[in-house]
Protein backbone atom coordinates (compact mmCIF):
# COMPACT_ATOMS: atom_id res chain seq x y z
CA UNK A 1 0.00 0.00 0.00
CA UNK A 2 2.28 2.40 0.70
CA UNK A 3 4.64 1.55 -2.40
CA UNK A 4 1.52 1.96 -4.15
CA UNK A 5 0.56 5.58 -3.05
CA UNK A 6 4.26 6.87 -2.96
CA UNK A 7 3.86 5.93 -6.82
CA UNK A 8 0.83 8.28 -7.37
CA UNK A 9 2.27 11.03 -5.33
CA UNK A 10 5.47 10.95 -7.32
CA UNK A 11 3.81 10.21 -10.75
CA UNK A 12 1.38 13.41 -9.64
CA UNK A 13 4.66 15.11 -8.61
CA UNK A 14 6.59 14.49 -12.43
CA UNK A 15 3.39 15.59 -14.34
CA UNK A 16 2.39 18.73 -12.19
CA UNK A 17 5.77 19.86 -10.79
CA UNK A 18 3.13 20.28 -7.52
CA UNK A 19 -0.15 19.28 -5.91
CA UNK A 20 1.60 15.62 -5.32
CA UNK A 21 2.99 15.77 -1.68
CA UNK A 22 -0.99 17.19 -0.67
CA UNK A 23 -1.48 13.39 -1.40
CA UNK A 24 0.87 12.00 1.17
CA UNK A 25 -1.12 12.67 4.30
CA UNK A 26 -4.38 10.52 3.50
CA UNK A 27 -1.93 7.71 2.07
CA UNK A 28 -0.53 7.36 5.84
CA UNK A 29 -3.66 8.25 6.99
CA UNK A 30 -5.98 5.75 5.12
CA UNK A 31 -3.83 3.15 3.31
CA UNK A 32 -1.68 2.93 6.14
CA UNK A 33 -4.17 3.92 8.91
CA UNK A 34 -1.34 6.21 11.17
CA UNK A 35 -2.37 8.28 13.74
CA UNK A 36 -2.94 11.69 11.93
CA UNK A 37 -0.25 13.37 14.40
CA UNK A 38 2.33 10.67 12.93
CA UNK A 39 0.67 11.13 9.42
CA UNK A 40 1.25 14.82 9.29
CA UNK A 41 4.54 14.58 10.63
CA UNK A 42 5.82 11.89 8.72
CA UNK A 43 4.52 13.36 5.76
CA UNK A 44 6.86 16.17 5.54
CA UNK A 45 10.08 14.05 6.11
CA UNK A 46 8.98 11.94 3.02
CA UNK A 47 8.23 14.99 0.91
CA UNK A 48 11.64 16.40 2.20
CA UNK A 49 13.37 13.50 0.69
CA UNK A 50 11.47 13.19 -2.62
CA UNK A 51 11.88 17.08 -3.02
CA UNK A 52 15.52 16.74 -2.22
CA UNK A 53 16.51 14.32 -5.15
CA UNK A 54 14.59 16.31 -7.19
CA UNK A 55 16.27 19.29 -6.34
CA UNK A 56 19.76 17.34 -6.82
CA UNK A 57 19.07 16.90 -10.33
CA UNK A 58 17.78 20.65 -10.92
CA UNK A 59 20.61 21.97 -9.20
CA UNK A 60 23.24 19.38 -11.94
CA UNK A 61 21.44 21.68 -14.79
CA UNK A 62 21.71 25.12 -13.22
CA UNK A 63 17.93 25.75 -12.75
CA UNK A 64 17.84 26.84 -9.03
CA UNK A 65 17.49 30.54 -8.15
CA UNK A 66 19.60 30.40 -5.12
CA UNK A 67 18.64 34.26 -4.20
CA UNK A 68 15.17 33.56 -4.24
CA UNK A 69 15.81 30.23 -1.72
CA UNK A 70 17.19 32.89 0.51
CA UNK A 71 14.15 35.22 0.04
CA UNK A 72 11.62 32.59 0.37
CA UNK A 73 12.92 29.73 2.27
CA UNK A 74 14.52 31.71 5.49
CA UNK A 75 11.12 32.92 6.28
CA UNK A 76 9.51 29.82 5.04
CA UNK A 77 11.40 27.91 7.61
CA UNK A 78 10.71 29.74 10.47
CA UNK A 79 6.98 29.90 9.50
CA UNK A 80 7.14 26.03 8.76
CA UNK A 81 8.74 25.92 12.89
CA UNK A 82 5.71 27.86 14.48
CA UNK A 83 3.41 25.76 12.37
CA UNK A 84 4.32 22.49 13.39
CA UNK A 85 4.52 24.29 17.19
CA UNK A 86 1.01 25.08 16.63
CA UNK A 87 0.20 21.68 15.50
CA UNK A 88 1.50 20.00 18.54
CA UNK A 89 -0.69 21.95 21.01
CA UNK A 90 -3.95 21.94 19.03
CA UNK A 91 -6.33 18.29 18.33
CA UNK A 92 -5.00 16.74 15.26
CA UNK A 93 -9.11 16.90 13.78
CA UNK A 94 -8.26 21.01 13.33
CA UNK A 95 -4.99 20.02 11.41
CA UNK A 96 -6.66 17.67 9.20
CA UNK A 97 -9.97 20.42 8.57
CA UNK A 98 -7.49 22.85 7.69
CA UNK A 99 -5.50 20.23 5.28
CA UNK A 100 -9.01 19.56 3.33
CA UNK A 101 -9.88 23.23 3.02
CA UNK A 102 -6.04 23.58 1.19
CA UNK A 103 -6.33 20.48 -0.69
CA UNK A 104 -9.63 22.33 -2.14
CA UNK A 105 -7.71 25.48 -2.77
CA UNK A 106 -5.33 23.36 -4.48
CA UNK A 107 -8.23 21.66 -6.61
CA UNK A 108 -9.32 25.43 -7.97
CA UNK A 109 -6.03 26.31 -8.62
CA UNK A 110 -5.25 23.38 -10.47
CA UNK A 111 -8.66 23.68 -12.33
CA UNK A 112 -7.65 27.23 -13.34
CA UNK A 113 -4.08 26.34 -14.60
CA UNK A 114 -3.21 29.82 -15.86
CA UNK A 115 -0.12 30.48 -14.50
CA UNK A 116 1.77 32.21 -17.22
CA UNK A 117 5.18 32.05 -18.59
CA UNK A 118 6.85 34.82 -18.25
CA UNK A 119 7.38 36.78 -21.55
CA UNK A 120 8.33 40.41 -20.12
CA UNK A 121 10.48 41.53 -17.22
CA UNK A 122 8.60 41.59 -13.85
CA UNK A 123 9.92 43.98 -10.80
CA UNK A 124 11.20 41.56 -8.03
CA UNK A 125 8.96 42.18 -4.67
CA UNK A 126 11.35 40.84 -2.13
CA UNK A 127 9.10 41.94 0.44
CA UNK A 128 6.46 39.97 -0.91
CA UNK A 129 8.47 37.02 -1.46
CA UNK A 130 9.39 37.05 2.32
CA UNK A 131 5.62 37.35 3.83
CA UNK A 132 4.56 34.70 1.92
CA UNK A 133 7.32 32.51 2.35
CA UNK A 134 6.36 32.73 6.19
CA UNK A 135 2.73 32.29 5.68
CA UNK A 136 3.38 29.10 3.36
CA UNK A 137 5.62 27.55 5.61
CA UNK A 138 3.20 28.04 8.67
CA UNK A 139 0.75 26.09 6.22
CA UNK A 140 3.41 23.77 5.13
CA UNK A 141 4.48 22.91 9.56
CA UNK A 142 0.77 22.79 10.35
CA UNK A 143 -1.02 20.33 7.71
CA UNK A 144 2.61 18.23 6.59
CA UNK A 145 2.36 19.41 3.28
CA UNK A 146 5.29 20.78 1.00
CA UNK A 147 3.12 23.99 -0.68
CA UNK A 148 4.67 23.95 -3.97
CA UNK A 149 0.84 25.15 -5.89
CA UNK A 150 1.54 28.21 -3.43
CA UNK A 151 5.55 28.38 -3.76
CA UNK A 152 5.30 28.36 -7.25
CA UNK A 153 3.20 31.17 -8.24
CA UNK A 154 5.18 32.98 -5.83
CA UNK A 155 8.04 32.77 -7.46
CA UNK A 156 6.77 33.75 -10.62
CA UNK A 157 4.44 36.01 -10.08
CA UNK A 158 6.38 37.77 -7.32
CA UNK A 159 9.87 36.74 -8.19
CA UNK A 160 10.32 37.20 -11.61
CA UNK A 161 11.17 33.34 -12.31
CA UNK A 162 10.02 31.40 -15.17
CA UNK A 163 8.02 28.29 -14.70
CA UNK A 164 11.09 25.86 -15.20
CA UNK A 165 13.34 27.79 -12.43
CA UNK A 166 10.38 28.54 -10.20
CA UNK A 167 9.48 24.82 -9.86
CA UNK A 168 13.16 23.72 -9.53
CA UNK A 169 13.54 26.58 -7.00
CA UNK A 170 10.57 25.88 -4.87
CA UNK A 171 12.05 21.96 -4.44
CA UNK A 172 14.60 23.30 -2.28
CA UNK A 173 12.69 25.53 -0.67
CA UNK A 174 10.21 22.47 0.18
CA UNK A 175 12.77 20.51 0.90
CA UNK A 176 14.50 22.82 3.82
CA UNK A 177 11.22 23.32 4.82
CA UNK A 178 9.65 19.99 5.22
CA UNK A 179 13.01 18.93 7.34
CA UNK A 180 12.67 21.65 10.05
CA UNK A 181 8.88 20.70 10.37
CA UNK A 182 9.49 17.32 10.84
CA UNK A 183 12.44 17.81 13.12
CA UNK A 184 10.16 20.09 15.31
CA UNK A 185 7.63 17.00 15.42
CA UNK A 186 9.77 14.37 16.01
CA UNK A 187 11.42 15.28 18.93
CA UNK A 188 8.08 15.99 21.31
CA UNK A 189 6.43 13.14 19.78
CA UNK A 190 8.64 9.98 20.56
CA UNK A 191 9.21 11.77 24.39
CA UNK A 192 5.23 11.43 23.80
CA UNK A 193 5.73 7.80 22.77
CA UNK A 194 4.59 8.16 19.46
CA UNK A 195 6.59 5.54 17.31
CA UNK A 196 7.60 6.58 14.00
CA UNK A 197 7.29 4.21 10.86
CA UNK A 198 11.06 4.40 9.52
CA UNK A 199 11.12 1.77 6.46
CA UNK A 200 7.47 3.09 5.51
CA UNK A 201 9.18 6.27 5.19
CA UNK A 202 12.01 5.08 3.28
CA UNK A 203 10.12 3.06 0.97
CA UNK A 204 7.53 5.98 -0.01
CA UNK A 205 10.95 8.49 -0.81
CA UNK A 206 12.21 5.54 -3.13
CA UNK A 207 8.53 4.76 -4.51
CA UNK A 208 7.94 8.93 -4.62
CA UNK A 209 10.89 9.37 -7.11
CA UNK A 210 11.06 6.12 -9.22
CA UNK A 211 7.11 7.64 -9.72
CA UNK A 212 8.04 10.81 -10.48
CA UNK A 213 10.19 9.74 -13.53
CA UNK A 214 7.15 8.24 -14.79
CA UNK A 215 5.52 11.32 -14.35
CA UNK A 216 8.46 13.54 -16.52
CA UNK A 217 7.60 10.87 -19.08
CA UNK A 218 3.86 11.43 -19.30
CA UNK A 219 3.82 14.94 -19.27
CA UNK A 220 5.27 15.44 -22.16
CA UNK A 221 2.83 12.73 -23.96
CA UNK A 222 -0.21 13.69 -22.00
CA UNK A 223 -2.75 16.67 -22.44
CA UNK A 224 -1.55 18.39 -19.28
CA UNK A 225 -4.65 20.51 -18.70
CA UNK A 226 -7.20 17.74 -19.14
CA UNK A 227 -4.98 15.49 -16.21
CA UNK A 228 -4.46 18.71 -14.01
CA UNK A 229 -8.46 18.92 -13.81
CA UNK A 230 -9.16 15.23 -13.71
CA UNK A 231 -6.19 15.76 -10.52
CA UNK A 232 -8.59 18.95 -9.28
CA UNK A 233 -11.60 16.98 -8.95
CA UNK A 234 -9.54 14.28 -6.98
CA UNK A 235 -8.66 16.70 -4.51
CA UNK A 236 -12.11 17.88 -3.94
CA UNK A 237 -13.43 13.96 -3.63
CA UNK A 238 -10.13 13.49 -1.15
CA UNK A 239 -10.98 16.43 1.35
CA UNK A 240 -14.59 15.36 1.38
CA UNK A 241 -13.13 11.94 2.25
CA UNK A 242 -10.94 13.54 5.08
CA UNK A 243 -13.41 15.65 6.12
CA UNK A 244 -16.49 13.13 6.59
CA UNK A 245 -14.16 10.37 7.70
CA UNK A 246 -11.58 12.21 10.34
CA UNK A 247 -12.96 15.39 11.45
CA UNK A 248 -16.85 15.12 11.60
Amino acid sequence: MALFGALIIGLSLGLFGSGGSILTVPVLLYLLHQDPQVAIASSLLIVAGISFFGSVQNAFKKLISWRHVGFFGVPGVFGTWLGALAGLMVDPRWQLLVFSLLMIVAAYMMWRARLPELGAPIVIRPWKVMAEGLIVGCITGFVGVGGGFLIVPALVLLGGLSMPIGIATSLVIIALKSVVGFTQYYVPMTNAGYQFEMGVIATMIVAGVIGSFGGSWLAIRLPKQKMQRGFAVFLVLMAAVVIYQSVL
